[in-house]
């Protein structure tokens, strides 16, 4: 299988670091309109081959677009970093127009590739992807709350003493503000978190609190080293073997809605299932009235968001 990856800054350099030591891709290309950047990346990536066991993957440097060509996954890491001065809804115009334009060079070589997106405001950007290129909706993947949810495990697994494995939950909506933790959703080592809580003696799971807290730790990363790494490399790939070993794996990604819950032309991180064919379906839980409300208020917040794009775009559909 090949697997491009657009941007060979930390994040996208980062994918290319599990595809190469876990993942199972014949070819991977790192692209970057810095040629320089990429071939020193992937000359540096060539010398580990000696030293591990991991698959002998042929790793090649380009700033070509057709070096893409036929790719199966294509990674879209690529855009700017927010700027002192400038808010999200210059920073989602900017990376907008950078995402749709990747994207059209994208359909022209890989067409039937299945693309997931980081740039942020990846929901965002997932939005106008679909709606300015031929693209199928369940083939343009947003990384959404992936990483957010791998945060709330970590955090009540930290709190309750366990591998963060064993705790199940979501964090959905927005990646970004607006997001939300349904409590009817977690659960800890199978057990309701309320009855494990009790039953160990330990203090129940706020969920408002704990969407506080996952909130602050990607801040707190941010703050102290400008941007996040290591969380959502890891989030990509893990979104890159549910495809390749058609996993069908559960993951809260973001991908643009098309009636469930009531909701469409709107880009919402929900419980999806992944697959080789990409978000092949978006699970309906049980949501209480509240949690319904709730992702009905971020849908609104999220459209609204895209409108102010294209009104200060002018380019955008």
């Amino acid at each position: 299988m090949k697997i491009s990856v657009i941007g060979a800054g930390a994040v996208g350099v980062g994918v290319c670091n599990y595809i190469l030591t876990l993942g199972s891709a014949s070819e991977l290309v790192l692209f970057d309109r810095t040629l320089s950047k990429a071939e020193a990346e992937v000359y540096d990536f060539q010398h580990t081959a000696a030293l591990t066991f991991s698959k002998n993957t042929c790793i090649v440097p380009a700033d070509n677009y057709q070096a893409l060509s036929d790719s199966a996954i294509v990674v879209i890491t690529a855009g700017a970093q927010i700027k002192a001065g400038q808010n999200r809804l210059d920073l989602a115009e900017e990376n907008s127009q950078i995402g749709v334009e990747i994207a059209k060079h994208l359909e022209k070589v890989a067409p039937d590739a299945i693309l997931i997106v980081v740039s942020n405001p990846c929901d965002i950007v997932t939005h106008f992807i679909v709606a300015n290129t031929g693209y199928d909706p369940s083939k343009v993947i947003s990384t959404g709350c992936v990483i957010d949810t791998a945060r709330l495990m970590t955090i009540i697994a930290n709190r309750v003493n366990l591998d963060p494995k064993n705790i199940f939950g979501y964090v959905l909506g927005e990646h970004g503000s607006h997001c939300f933790t349904p409590k009817s959703l977690i659960s800890i080592a199978g057990q309701p978190a309320d009855y494990y809580c009790d039953i160990n003696q330990l203090p129940k799971i706020d969920a408002d609190d704990l969407l506080h807290s996952v909130k602050q730790a990607g801040y707190e990363i941010f703050n102290r080293k400008q941007n996040t790494t290591h969380g959502i490399a890891a989030s990509v790939f893990r979104i890159i073997q549910a495809i390749t070993i058609n996993e069908r794996s559960i993951l809260p990604v973001g991908t643009l809605l098309r009636g469930e819950y009531d909701l469409s032309d709107v880009a919402l991180s929900l419980p999806t299932v992944i697959g080789k064919n990409g978000a092949e379906s978006i699970l309906i839980h049980p949501f209480t009235g509240d949690e319904l409300e709730t992702l009905q208020l971020i849908a609104e917040s999220m459209k609204q968001q895209v409108l102010d794009v294209k009104l200060k775009s002018g380019l955008l559909h």
